[in-house]
C-alpha cells in the first residue's frame, strides 16, 4: 500500500515544530476514545508521539481512526499543535505537543498480541522468546540492543585509533580441544569428515601474529556445546584481541583504555586506573572466587595458624593434610535462630561441603556446638583473628583447599544478600586477577588440564617445574572482573615450538595427537613467531552488565532458552532424509 515518506520520527517533534505539517509512520501503541475524540500514542524505534482524531477537525480521518487497534501499522499526515493546557505529558520528550490528523493510511492490521508491548511486563520468558519479534518492540529491549550497538561502535573506534586491524577468521574450522565440546558440521564433499564451529579464534589470531599483523581485533561469534545458564549461550560474541611484541603490562594498558571509554561514553562516569590487581591465590583465600565481587567488604580469613595445634579432629586432620580452615564473619548476625542456621548449613551442603561450623560471639566467649572441643587460647585467638565482637556470627569451613574456599565464597555472596550489603547504587568494582595456576587437576579423568587453554605461557621462572611439579606452575594469564563477573580473560602465549611441545606433553597430548590437531600452528612457529599475547571479552556479558540486566538473553536479539531451544523458529529441528543422505549421515 502506498504511503508518504515520513518527515519526522515519532520521537522527534518538539514545540519548535508547532504549526508544521508532518508525516509520521509507526505502530499504534495505545488507543483512547474519549467521547468521540480518539487519542493514539504512535510508536516507532525513536519514541512516541500522541496523534489526535477529532470529528470537527477532519471527519474522514476520524471515521477511519475508529478502526485502529493495538499494533496496527499506520501512516498519518497532520499538523503539530501545542497540547491543551493541563494535558502535557512530562514523561515524554514529545509530551508538549500532539498531531491533529488530516489523513490516515492503515498499512497493516494486527491481531491482539499475546502480551502487552510495554516495559516491566509480568510474562513468562518462554512466551517472550516465542514471540521475540514482538518482545523486541518494547522500549526496554530496544534500549538494550541500542546500547550494545553503541558499545560495538566504541570498540571499533577505540581499536582503530590504537593501530589495530579487524580481521575476520573462519567459521568452519578444524576441531581442536579447547576445553568445551565442539559443534560439528559434516562435510558433504569429504565423506566422514567434519568441520567444527570455533570455540574461539585462538589459533587463527596467533597465526595472524606469525603473519606480522602485529595488532588484531575482531567482534566475533563463538560456539560451545555446553549446558546453558543465564550468562551462557551456545553461540556468543567476543571482542577478540591479540598483540605482538608485548608483555602483560601492554595488554592491561590497552584494555583499561577501552574500559575507560565504555564507562565514560555509556554510563557517563569515570573509572580510576590502574585497575587494582590481586593474585589468584589471594582472591581464593579472601573471597573464595577467581572472580570476586568487591562491591562490599566481607573477607574470608584463613585460620590454619589458629588451629595449627588443635586437638579437635576436624581441624587437626585438615591442617595435617594440607587442607584449609577458613572463616567468615557476619557482623551483627549473632541473633540468627537455629532454623536460619540450619537453612544456611543446607545451603553449603548442597554445594558439596560436609557441614558448617557456626559460632555466636558472646562477651569473652563463643556459643557453639563445638565450643567444648576448643581451648580457651584457641577461642581467644579465633576472636582476635576474625576481629569479632559480641553479637557477631562466625562461620567456619574446613577441607580440601580450593573446594572449601569456593564453597565459602558462595556463602560469602549469600550472606551479602542476606545482610543487604550490595547496594543498587554501589560503585562498579573492576579488578584484575593474575597468576593463575597453569594446570588444574581433574579428579574424574585423573589428568591435568590447562586452566585457560594449552597455548598459555607459563611464568618463565616456573618452566622447570613443568617436569617436576606441574601443580606449582603459574601462568602468565589474567582475567578482568566486574562486579563479580569475569568479563575478559587472556594470557601471554607460547611462541616457541619446543615450549609448546612441552606443554602438550604435560597435558598428556602425545606427538601424534599434537601434530594431528595443532600441526599447522606448530609448523607456523618454526618460521619466526613473535612474542605475543591477547585477551577476549565476553561481549554479551559486558553488555548485560552495562545495561543493568541479570541475563545475557536480554541483550541478544534472538537467544536460545536454557535448554538450547529457539522457541520462535523451533530450532533445532529435524531435516529430511535427502539432506542426511547427502551428508552421509544416518540417524538411529
Amino acid at each position: 500500500m502506498k504511503f508518504n515518506r515520513r518527515t519526522h520520527t515519532c520521537g522527534e517533534l518538539r514545540e519548535k515544530n508547532i504549526g508544521q505539517s508532518v508525516v509520521l509512520n509507526g505502530w499504534v501503541a495505545i488507543r483512547r476514545d474519549l467521547g468521540g475524540v480518539i487519542f493514539i500514542e504512535m510508536r516507532d524505534r525513536f519514541g512516541i508521539t500522541q496523534i489526535v482524531f477529532e470529528p470537527n477537525y477532519n471527519a474522514d480521518s476520524h471515521e477511519l481512526g475508529k478502526k485502529l487497534r493495538s499494533e496496527f501499522v499506520i501512516s498519518i499526515e497532520g499538523k503539530v499543535r501545542k497540547r491543551p493546557e493541563g494535558t502535557e505529558n512530562v514523561s515524554l520528550p514529545t509530551g508538549q505537543i500532539d498531531v491533529m490528523v488530516d489523513k490516515l493510511i492503515i498499512l497493516n492490521h494486527a491481531e491482539t498480541p499475546p502480551f502487552p508491548i510495554e516495559d516491566s511486563i509480568d510474562v513468562h520468558e518462554d512466551l517472550r522468546l516465542k514471540y521475540r519479534y514482538l518482545d523486541l518492540r518494547r522500549n526496554e529491549m530496544q534500549k538494550n540492543l541500542l546500547l550494545r550497538h553503541r558499545m560495538s561502535q566504541i570498540t571499533r573506534k577505540y581499536f582503530d585509533s590504537n593501530g589495530f586491524v579487524e580481521v575476520e577468521t573462519p567459521v568452519l574450522m578444524k576441531s581442536t580441544p579447547e576445553g568445551a565440546r565442539d559443534f560439528l558440521v559434516p562435510s558433504r564433499m569429504h565423506k566422514g569428515k567434519f568441520y567444527a564451529l570455533p570455540q574461539s579464534p585462538q589459533t587463527y589470531k596467533q597465526l595472524l601474529m606469525v603473519a606480522g599483523l602485529d595488532r588484531y581485533f575482531q567482534i566475533v561469534k563463538c560456539f560451545r556445546d555446553e549446558d546453558l545458564r543465564a550468562d551462557r549461550q551456545y553461540e556468543f560474541t567476543q571482542i577478540d584481541v591479540e598483540m605482538s611484541f608485548v608483555d602483560v603490562e601492554d595488554i592491561f594498558e590497552i584494555v583499561e583504555g577501552l574500559m575507560k571509554d565504555f564507562f565514560h561514553e555509556v554510563l557517563n562516569c569515570n573509572i580510576n586506573s590502574p585497575i587494582p590487581r590481586i593474585s589468584f591465590d589471594d582472591a581464593m583465600e579472601k573471597y573464595g572466587s577467581d572472580k570476586p565481587d568487591l562491591r562490599f567488604d566481607l573477607e574470608m580469613v584463613t585460620l590454619n595458624n589458629v588451629f595449627s595445634n588443635s586437638e579437635f579432629r576436624v581441624f587437626k586432620d585438615s591442617v595435617a593434610s594440607d587442607g584449609i580452615v577458613t572463616g567468615l564473619l557476619a557482623k551483627g548476625c549473632g541473633d540468627y535462630t537455629r532454623n536460619q542456621l540450619d537453612v544456611i548449613t543446607d545451603f553449603v551442603k548442597k554445594l558439596g561441603a560436609g557441614g558448617l561450623i557456626w559460632m555466636r560471639v558472646k562477651e569473652n566467649d563463643l556459643d557453639a556446638p563445638i565450643a567444648k572441643f576448643l581451648t580457651s587460647e584457641e577461642k581467644s585467638n579465633l576472636i582476635k583473628e576474625m576481629n569479632a565482637k559480641p553479637g557477631d556470627l562466625l562461620f567456619i569451613l574446613t577441607g580440601k583447599r580450593l573446594k572449601t574456599l569456593s564453597v565459602m565464597g558462595s556463602l560469602r555472596l549469600e550472606m551479602a544478600k542476606r545482610m543487604n550489603l550490595i547496594k543498587p547504587d554501589a560503585e562498579p568494582s573492576l579488578l584484575w586477577v593474575t597468576d593463575f595456576p597453569l594446570f588444574e587437576w581433574d579428579e574424574d579423568s585423573k589428568r591435568l588440564y590447562a586452566m585457560h587453554h594449552p597455548f598459555t605461557s607459563p611464568r618463565i621462572e616456573d618452566i622447570l617445574l613443568m617436569d617436576s611439579d606441574p601443580s606449582k606452575v603459574k601462568a602468565r594469564a589474567y582475567d578482568l572482573v566486574m562486579n563479580g563477573n569475569e568479563i575478559a580473560g587472556g594470557s601471554i602465549r607460547i611462541h616457541d615450538s619446543e615450549l609448546q611441545s612441552k606443554m602438550f606433553k604435560t597435558l598428556g597430548i602425545g606427538d601424534e595427537e599434537a601434530e594431528e590437531k595443532f600441526g599447522f600452528l606448530m609448523g607456523a612457529f618454526k618460521y619466526g613467531a613473535p612474542p605475543h599475547g591477547g585477551i577476549a571479552f565476553g561481549f554479551d556479558r559486558l553488555a548485560m552488565l552495562f545495561a543493568g540486566k541479570n541475563s545475557i538473553r536480554d541483550v541478544i536479539a534472538f537467544p536460545k532458552t536454557s535448554s538450547g531451544m529457539s522457541l520462535m523458529d523451533e530450532a533445532p529441528s529435524r531435516v529430511d532424509d535427502a539432506q542426511l543422505t547427502e551428508l552421509h549421515i544416518k540417524v538411529k
